[in-house]
């Protein structure tokens, strides 16, 4: 008996089946993948992580990450401790701290919970350095960084990176021609108050010799971007200020 292709039932019931067999297939290749989709995340974590302390692979204007296949053994080599800092100053080590989503913390600050402030301690050439995860909004979508900072809390390396700035402009806060300017800016005021670091359009330093103005020189048409890092900054950093004090 043929099957008439043309009623109504037969184009439900095909149109069933295919939804039933592709979103298996989608199910399966996800769940098949996820290992390798985890890896991938927790090493451009810790890629992150060491680039904004100086551990990388840069030459030139180049920005290059500790490659994939060494960066286990360099993130276990520089990152000392991996703590949780708290509202208070307090402390406590967790070696997976690095998973921590900032994301989901923040919004469940803003719903009345207690915000987990994942922080790494590294050493570097006898230096030692703190890197703060940040995350904030942009033009289109969220912005994000790792600022690396000496105990007070000055900046001594960066890695800005984003979900969807505009190329050529807000894109650009990835590249080094902006995130080296923020090295050597200071985040407090010579009496000790939580100033910040303004991404300024009117900035009259653009070259960043001036370290203690608490502005770097914001990228051309990308305005808003620039906003959102400055306010990403104030927002989360000054949250580490308790912990800073008891390091002094």
């Amino acid at each position: 008996m043929a099957i008439n292709t043309d009623k109504n039932s037969y184009t439900i019931l095909f149109a069933i089946a295919m939804v039933l067999v592709v979103g298996s297939l989608l199910a399966f290749t996800a769940s098949s993948l996820k290992p390798t989709i985890t890896e991938n995340q927790r090493m451009e974590k810790q890629q992150n992580i060491l680039y904004a302390m100086g551990v990388n692979e840069n030459e030139g204007t180049s920005r290059e990450f500790v490659s994939t296949d060494k960066v286990a053994g360099e993130f276990s080599k520089y990152i000392k401790k991996q703590l949780i800092v708290d509202a208070n100053g307090g402390s406590s080590e967790d070696t997976e701290a690095y998973l921590i989503d900032v994301k989901k913390e923040q919004a469940k600050a803003k719903n009345g919970g207690i915000r987990r402030l994942p922080l790494f301690v590294g050493e570097k050439d006898g230096e030692k350095y703190y890197i703060a995860p940040i995350r904030g909004k942009g033009l289109w979508d969220a912005v994000w960084a790792y600022i690396a900072l000496d105990k007070d809390m000055v900046v001594q390396g960066a890695f800005f990176d984003h979900a969807g700035e505009t190329p050529g402009l807000g894109a650009n806060i990835n590249q080094r021609f902006f995130m080296d300017d923020f090295t050597g800016e200071r985040l407090l005021d010579g009496a000790g108050n939580f100033k910040g670091i303004a991404v300024a359009k009117g900035n009259n330093d653009p070259k960043n010799l001036i370290k203690d103005d608490h502005e770097v020189d914001a990228l051309a048409g990308a305005t808003i971007t620039g906003d959102g890092i400055s306010a990403m900054i104030k927002a989360d950093l000054k949250l580490y200020i308790p912990y800073f004090k008891t390091l002094n």
